[in-house]
């Protein structure tokens, strides 16, 4: 049967990327619409999206809405987009430039600070995708709600908009990419979000109260009719402690019966060694030889000395101690008498992006990094090395893990999150596994894993028959999109 699905998030890629969230909303609905299924994606309308810079996005203006924050109101510009050669996917474009003309959509870059009026901005969010469903008369029969830009939604939905009588039976879906970022904010939010939701909610133990600030994730739990994750591993991490749930493990297990992981999957045709053009030569798991080109093509890139003998091991990161770039930082001195070289692309706080510049500078035959996000070098790190360091604190899914083991770079990774569903310790004796995993989150934990990846490296036959195994796995969005396909009936008959 057909479904007609709405998906809304702040992010979505190639029109404006932060995190894994814009991978995920730029794979999604299009999996969704080769489906069959009928499917628009609203997005926060970014200051750069000119059919200049997207030549196959074509960009039409619907009409308008005011939306109410503290009193007055806001406009909301509607524009409706369409790419080409994707049919049964619209993107519905929210446009206010006071609140979305911005170089990040989160963080000021002058400051590395959010920006203060987030809370406002994405009040404002979330009320215009309501009145967009409304203005553009589409009911769909299931929403999906991303992360906390999007999480007044389901209690807007339920308790102010609930006149609305074919919004009433749409089913809600709310996916948790991070815990880690909840949308806590003071509470003088309130007033942007009050529309005529009643003042207990507001009070200690209502769902918008969080030890008297206000928390979009929570509400969006509580009043969501099915709540995913990223990953089997993270659905259950989140409910087992604070340190997954971040202080909504209980508010988790409340609703653990609607809780669900679903594996994020890869864009299997931006993400292919074989037709990959952002790479100098093409391979497969049948023709690995061109691998090493690519790795020569790396090194230079990366200005480090061509030896194609020595280990090359990849990082594409944010900085930030989630992604384990504390243990990089302590292990650094132990990791590089290994002999091995580091490439790092990424970008974070001065606090972690100073110690990795002050690496690079000492040893500049081993390191090398770029601070600023390349997509053309990202492919080219997951061609190119050998080795894709990610020793995560917690990891709620992760896709480059997944990237590497299609390109035949083998993932040394902490055992959490999507990291633990898809990455498998390599037994030399008998060839099972796929990478090298660690427990333990420690320094010493991930360079014990990191040296029996470079023993494993050494066993030539051996470390072959590894890449190419790995390179055959099936990691696409179609099989995550059929299991999302079920979920969104699952919501949709729980409404009628």
């Amino acid at each position: 049967m057909s479904l007609k699905i709405a998906i809304a998030a702040s992010e979505m890629v190639p029109y404006v990327k932060v995190g894994g969230l814009a991978d995920v909303i730029g794979a999604l609905p299009r999996e969704l619409a080769r489906l069959g299924h009928e499917v628009k994606v609203f997005l926060p309308r970014p200051p750069d999206l000119t059919a200049e810079r997207f030549p196959t996005l074509s960009i039409h203006p619907f009409g308008g809405t005011e939306i109410p924050l503290h009193g007055g109101v806001e406009p909301a510009r509607i524009e409706r987009a369409r790419i080409e050669g994707e049919s049964g996917l619209e993107i519905i474009l929210i446009r206010n430039d006071k609140f979305f003309d911005r170089p990040n959509p989160y963080v000021d870059p002058a400051t590395g600070l959010d920006w203060p009026d987030n809370g406002r901005r994405y009040a404002f969010f979330s009320k215009a995708i309501i009145q967009g469903l409304i203005a553009l008369d589409w009911i769909p029969d299931a929403i999906h709600l991303n992360d906390f830009q999007t999480g007044l939604v389901p209690i807007l939905l339920r308790e102010a908009y609930n006149y609305h009588q074919g919004l009433a039976r749409t089913g809600i879906l709310y996916s948790i990419h991070n815990m880690g970022y909840q949308g806590i904010f003071p509470a003088d939010v309130l007033p942007e979000i009050d529309s005529g939701l009643p003042a207990r909610f507001f009070y200690p133990t209502g769902p918008l109260e969080y030890y008297g600030k206000v928390n979009f994730m929570k509400a969006a739990i509580l009043y969501a009719d099915l709540i995913t994750t990223v990953s089997e591993r993270y659905a259950e991490e989140i409910q087992e402690s604070e340190e997954y749930g971040f202080g909504l493990e209980g508010v988790l297990r409340v609703r653990t019966a609607d809780v669900l992981g679903i594996l994020n999957g890869i864009d299997t045709e931006a993400w292919d060694p074989a037709t990959d053009p952002l790479i100098p030569s093409h391979f497969a798991a049948s023709d690995l030889g061109p691998k090493r080109e690519n790795k020569t093509r790396l090194l230079e890139a990366m200005e480090l000395p061509v030896d194609l003998d020595v280990p090359v091991i990849g990082m594409i990161t944010r900085l930030v101690e989630q992604k384990g770039i504390d243990l990089v930082v302590e292990a650094a001195d132990r990791l590089l008498a290994t002999g091995v070289k580091l490439v790092i692309l990424g970008s974070g706080p001065p606090r972690w992006e100073k110690p990795i510049r002050e690496l690079a500078r000492s040893h500049p035959k081993q390191v090398s990094i770029s601070l600023t996000f390349n997509n053309p070098l990202a492919h080219l790190i997951e061609a190119g090395s050998d080795f894709f360091l990610m020793p995560s604190r917690y990891e709620p899914c992760g896709l480059n893990q997944m990237y590497s083991l299609r390109y035949g770079t083998i993932p040394i990774v902490r055992e959490t999150g999507g990291l633990a569903d898809t990455v498998h310790d390599y037994d030399p004796a008998t060839g099972r596994g796929n990478g090298f995993v660690f427990e333990e989150y420690s320094a010493d934990a991930m360079l014990e894993a990191i040296r029996r990846g470079l023993d494993a490296y050494k066993r030539k036959p051996a470390w072959k028959k590894l890449l190419s195994d790995v390179m055959r796995a099936d990691y696409s969005w179609a099989r995550a999109a059929r299991k999302y396909v079920q979920a969104y009936q699952r919501v949709a008959e729980k409404r009628r």
